[in-house]
């Protein structure tokens, strides 16, 4: 099970950051993806670790205002979102599976089976 908290509503330009954390599993072994969901558009990957922490791939929208990151002492994963913008509204899942997390590989849903509840950012502009 992944539990997802931290989200807020935050000004433009703020930060906040988030928090995915696994019971019941090592979340050690897995990838971990972050997406975000907006009404009327189909869920999107915003960025993935390996199960190492060596490999992290972001979507162009948020490279250099987002920080993934991983603690295998606590089992959690983060997302640290600096800059924030109207458009990083939604509400952000974080996922897990042993797929591989690869610069040239678009982070995508089908790809991660445990998923958790989501948890809600918004942006006022």
């Amino acid at each position: 099970q992944l539990v997802e908290s931290g989200g807020a509503l935050v000004q433009a330009g703020g930060s906040l950051g988030l928090s995915c954390a696994a019971s019941g599993f090592d979340l050690d072994a897995y990838a971990i993806a972050w997406f975000r969901k907006v009404p009327g558009k189909e869920r999107e990957g915003v960025s993935c670790i390996n199960s190492g922490g060596g490999i992290t791939h972001y979507v162009d929208s948020v490279k250099g205002r987002f920080t993934i990151s991983r603690d295998k002492a606590k089992n959690t994963a983060s997302l640290q979102m600096t800059g924030l913008k109207p458009e990083d509204t939604g509400v952000y899942y974080c996922a897990a599976d042993y797929s591989p997390c690869l610069e040239a590989r678009p982070i995508t849903s089908r790809d991660y089976s445990v998923w958790g509840q989501g948890t809600r950012v918004t942006v006022s502009s």
